[in-house]
């Protein structure tokens, strides 16, 4: 009797229209389940009404998966776009339910630019048990499934009638369940980001479109009247250190309220100023990176239609020398127009081998050596060397400390967080806040002991923050609005040396006030930048510089 019905499933599939349906109610219900665990938890499912708006919900979704793939899923590619479609949907769903995180075209942007190593990350046996349930079935399905010989004509009729009765039937669950429908999308605007697979095709879509729009658009120059301003030359040979943290976040620091002593090395020092509040541009590295570098505000650069040059190349019109070190998986396009170089592994450094990673310290190995190969002209205006970090980049935290740095244990050793306890994951996350603390006091050990009398600073600011379970959410990327403080709120930390303080007439109470009082965001990057370095130009706005209005 099973091989009978089995006999007649195989039949029945052989038909375009039976085949798209299956499939288009599979992706709707069983790779769905991130958004009916969502709502289901929005919904009283105890009633008669809310059970029917689930129901009704989940055909609109099967028939709209029926029409998508009537209309690309066609003649001998049938089986390979139906494929596509199905695994798609099945990677969608492994990451919205392992982490918490919803399909948004920040998030597609940051998956495009991912580098293998990322990649690598990721890559873990729970990643690979999703997929196979909830892609295995179904293509074990399409692929032993002969599909019946049709002309071409008798073909395009199904395919067509297929489309408009799938859609006519959306509009009508529309129609009908227009009322809690509108309400709940307006009211929880995280369930449009759980749709899938239509959430990634519509994010990756954005995301392509909007590349491509702003990489043929001419690059929009800003800063042409910059130069280095006569009552700053006052020192030769000025170095600035901007440490561009990854994934770290405010919550994770002692200095903004946590227990744990996770910068002991930074916090024994009572020449560091930290800035309070202050807020990234965006919640991926992809959105805040660029955000931070740019001359235009959140807002403004959000909704650009034009790219524009950035911080180092206003910093490099000025005269001043700039360099970028860097560590992770790449500037995002920032570098490209400054010099660059990606320090490699060397025998001081056996931790690159043994946790397939480098830690920061290696961006310090040969720096000096790096600034001097430098134009010299230039130097003596000032060096500015940004330091991209690895810093907390997830959700391999442990990879992120040295041995002799693990302080809290035991630790997460695995990528598929929500196998480990959260207290475990925590103690990794922590672990590489002690390595970022220990790298910051290493790069200002370093302007110390290599500046003479010459005026140098560092500011660190992470590009953004990392959910570590709270809410059961992981990592980050979540869509800004939606996205809790742990991944918005960021540390800010600036130490000067003396002859820096005296170099720019700063008042060190006042600015440890300002700093405690101010709410900040990367917004403030770039004019603050300029401020330390004296660099004078139209497009410099004091009100943003955090160091202005402590100027004596």
């Amino acid at each position: 009797m099973t091989t009978n019905v089995l006999q007649s499933l195989f039949a029945l599939s052989g038909k375009p229209t039976a085949l798209h349906i299956g499939v288009g109610v599979w992706l709707a219900t069983v790779c769905n389940l991130p958004l009916w665990i969502a709502l289901g938890k929005i919904v009283d499912t105890s009633s008669l009404g809310g059970t029917a708006f689930i129901f009704a919900f989940c055909v609109a979704i099967a028939a709209a998966n029926t029409a998508l793939l009537s209309l690309f899923a066609f003649g001998p590619w049938r089986r390979l776009v139906l494929s596509a479609f199905i695994v798609i949907a099945a990677l969608s769903s492994h990451f919205m339910l392992t982490y918490g995180v919803v399909i948004d075209t920040g998030m597609a942007t940051n998956t495009i630019q991912t580098d293998i190593k990322e990649v690598q990350d990721l890559l873990n046996l729970r990643l690979f048990v999703t997929v196979l349930l909830l892609a295995g079935p179904p293509l074990w399905w399409i692929w032993r499934t002969k599909t019946s010989s049709r002309k071409f004509g008798q073909v395009l009729v199904w395919h067509i009638g297929t489309v408009i009765g799938s859609m006519m039937l959306v509009v009508s669950i529309t129609f009908m369940a227009f009322q809690p429908l509108a309400s709940t999308m307006r009211d929880h605007t995280k369930i449009r980001y759980l749709i899938n697979p239509f959430n990634s095709l519509y994010a990756f879509g954005k995301s392509i479109k909007g590349s491509q729009s702003l990489s043929a658009s001419e690059l929009l120059p800003v800063g042409q009247d910059a130069r280095v301003s006569v009552a700053d030359q006052r020192n030769e040979d000025p170095v600035l250190f901007l440490i561009v943290g990854e994934t770290a976040r405010a919550a994770s620091f002692p200095a903004y309220g946590y227990e744990r002593p996770t910068t002991p090395r930074l916090s024994g020092r009572d020449d560091i100023f930290y800035a309070a509040n202050a807020w990234s541009c965006g919640t991926s590295t992809a959105e805040s990176l660029p955000c931070m570098f740019s001359p235009l505000g959140r807002t403004e650069f959000l909704s650009r239609s034009q790219d524009t040059e950035n911080l180092l190349e206003v910093l490099q019109r000025a005269g001043l020398a700039v360099l970028w070190l860097d560590n992770q998986s790449g500037c995002k396009g920032i570098c490209k127009r400054v010099p660059t170089a990606v320090p490699s592994a060397s025998p001081e450094h056996s931790s690159c081998a043994q946790l397939e990673t480098c830690q920061d310290t290696i961006m310090l190995s040969g720096i000096a050596e790096r600034i001097k190969s430098l134009p010299a002209e230039s130097r003596k205006r000032g060096t500015v060397v940004v330091l991209h970090q690895m810093g907390s980049h997830g959700p391999a935290y442990y990879r992120r400390s040295s041995p002799e740095r693990k302080v809290f244990m035991p630790e997460c050793t695995s990528s598929a967080l929500q196998s480990c306890k959260q207290g475990e994951v925590k103690n990794a996350y922590d672990n590489s806040i002690v390595e970022t603390d220990y790298f910051l006091s290493q790069s200002i050990q370093w302007l110390s002991d290599n500046s003479g009398s010459s005026a140098t600073a560092m500011l660190y600011v992470s590009d953004h923050g990392e959910s570590l379970g709270e809410g059961n959410l992981y990592l980050h990327g979540l869509p800004y609005a939606l996205a809790p403080d742990e991944q918005k709120k960021i540390p800010w930390i600036f130490w000067m040396s003396a002859p820096m303080t005296t170099q720019l007439g700063i008042s060190p109470k006042c600015l440890q006030k300002e700093m405690k009082e101010k709410s900040i965001s990367h917004d403030n990057y770039f004019h603050t930048v300029l401020g330390v370095m004296g660099v004078q130009t139209s497009i410099y706005n004091p009100t943003f510089d955090v160091l202005s209005s402590c100027r004596r």
